[in-house]
């Protein structure tokens, strides 16, 4: 699905992302990890056009996707979520994910200003059980009307993962998803997203420094160090590569069921 060849991008004399070689595959959950300042969110903004590559092919179902804005990549099927949560703070919950439906709304300009059409009333009555189905599946149906600042940390991060999904995408780029969350939380967490990978036949590639999350659910992981990949392999490759150690400092990685 995803294929990046020879990604860089130089910020003045400093080589963020080196030659960075990646691919996901249709269906797969992917990871993303390395040591705080490797450059993973970096190529995460690479990949979403928020930042242009100095060098390098990014490539969707054999399409380019470089020099496309971040609006355009998202009608392509990729959704993110970010390292720093950005939702509508003041907004309720239940309007965070009913705006991120209308990016497939079927009416057009007049037909919103009017309010009046009958396809306008048809795509709100959608719109409105898509977003209170998702918020079940997200465990936040009771907070539907609260403002999305008023929710607690980890639930706030289950509703930007909710947000990102209500636009559609095949592919989620999640950004440090268990920021945040206790253990319990994080494993329901994993379950959550194992559920929503085979509900809505999504590829993932996510960014994790909790690496309960990473190994229980990841297929596959690349490893990032001074913005050059250093590692990659199945989660039991990586746990036992001495290049991986030696990054994380001797870092415990191993997978806990």
């Amino acid at each position: 699905m995803l294929e990046v060849r020879g990604l860089s991008i130089d910020f003045g004399g400093v080589h963020a992302v080196d030659d960075v070689h990646l691919r996901v595959d249709e269906g797969e959950v992917v990871g993303l990890i390395g040591p705080n300042g490797a450059g993973k969110t970096t190529v995460f903004n690479l990949l979403t056009g928020l930042y242009r590559p100095t060098r390098g092919a990014v490539t969707l179902h054999g399409k380019s996707l470089l020099g496309l804005s971040p609006s355009w990549i998202a009608r392509r099927g990729v959704a993110r979520t970010f390292q720093n949560i950005r939702l509508f703070r003041a907004l309720s919950v239940f309007d965070n994910v009913r705006i991120a439906l209308h990016a497939g709304v079927g009416y057009g300009v007049l037909e919103a200003f009017l309010h009046c059409t009958p396809r306008f009333a048809r795509e709100e009555r959608r719109i409105a059980r898509q977003a209170e189905e998702l918020l079940a599946l997200f465990g936040l149906a009771e907070q539907r009307d609260v403002p999305a600042e008023s929710l607690p940390y980890g639930q706030q991060r289950r509703l930007e993962i909710a947000r990102a999904l209500a636009s559609g995408p095949r592919l989620l780029l999640l950004d440090e998803p268990a920021a945040g969350m206790n253990p319990q939380e994080t494993m329901e967490l994993v379950r959550l997203l194992r559920d929503i990978r085979e509900r809505f036949a999504l590829t993932i590639l996510l960014i994790e420094h909790d690496m309960r999350l990473v190994m229980n659910l990841c297929e596959r992981i690349y490893v990032l160090e001074y913005g050059k990949l250093i590692a990659e392999g199945t989660p039991a490759e990586i746990q036992h590569n001495p290049l991986v150690i030696e990054a994380y400092m001797g870092e415990n990685v191993k997978s806990e069921e």
